[in-house]
């Protein structure tokens, strides 16, 4: 059944991409998040829908987040941050958003599959975030890959969207324990008006 090949397929590279956190890097992004006045977050398509999974989770633990195109969303100062999620950093709205960003002289961070993007370019972090793997045998869906065979269990982004939502939630919990919270502190901001 292709649907169980599928998750175990996703569930290794998920497992395998916890292997290149660098932790430097993780300490620069809690900083900076941590640092900044207001945070945006931005992405497109599906990979928007994970970047809000991410403002909902700082929201809760008391980070001033804005999402990126909400009528709410005030101006964006050089004090403020952006996050970006870009699996190849190359969404042209996302390069928008991030240039006009750079401009003001806030500050961005790029999570993406794609280190050496235009939108890396102007970043002042990247978060590779990886989901690729080792090439195991002729089986192996990226050897078929290789070879001229793109038929893909995980099509377009899913790789990075998922990979990226388990990342953002596991950078969640960094966050909590550097601000000191509870999931208490979060419940008590979980949304009530639903």
């Amino acid at each position: 059944m292709l649907m169980k090949t599928t998750i175990k397929e996703v569930l290794e590279r998920i497992e395998c991409s916890a292997n290149y956190i660098d932790e430097d890097n993780i300490n620069e992004i809690i900083d900076l998040i941590i640092n900044s006045k207001n945070i945006f977050v931005v992405g497109a398509g599906r990979s928007g829908l994970v970047a809000k999974s991410f403002a909902i989770r700082l929201m809760q633990i008391g980070i001033s987040v804005y999402i990126v195109g909400d009528a709410i969303t005030p101006a964006i100062c050089e004090n403020d941050c952006v996050c970006a999620l870009s699996g190849s950093g190359e969404t042209k709205s996302v390069h928008l958003t991030v240039k006009t960003a750079k401009d003001v002289g806030s500050k961005v961070i790029l999570f993406s599959s794609n280190p050496n993007s235009s939108i890396a370019k102007l970043s002042n972090i990247i978060c590779h975030i990886k989901t690729d793997k080792i090439v195991h045998s002729e089986n192996d869906h990226d050897y078929r890959k290789l070879k001229g065979d793109y038929s893909s269990l995980t099509p377009l982004g899913t790789l990075f969207e998922l990979t990226s939502m388990v990342f953002l939630d596991g950078l969640i919990i960094e966050l909590m324990m550097k601000l000191h919270k509870t999931e208490s502190d979060l419940k008590g901001r979980h949304a009530t008006l639903e």
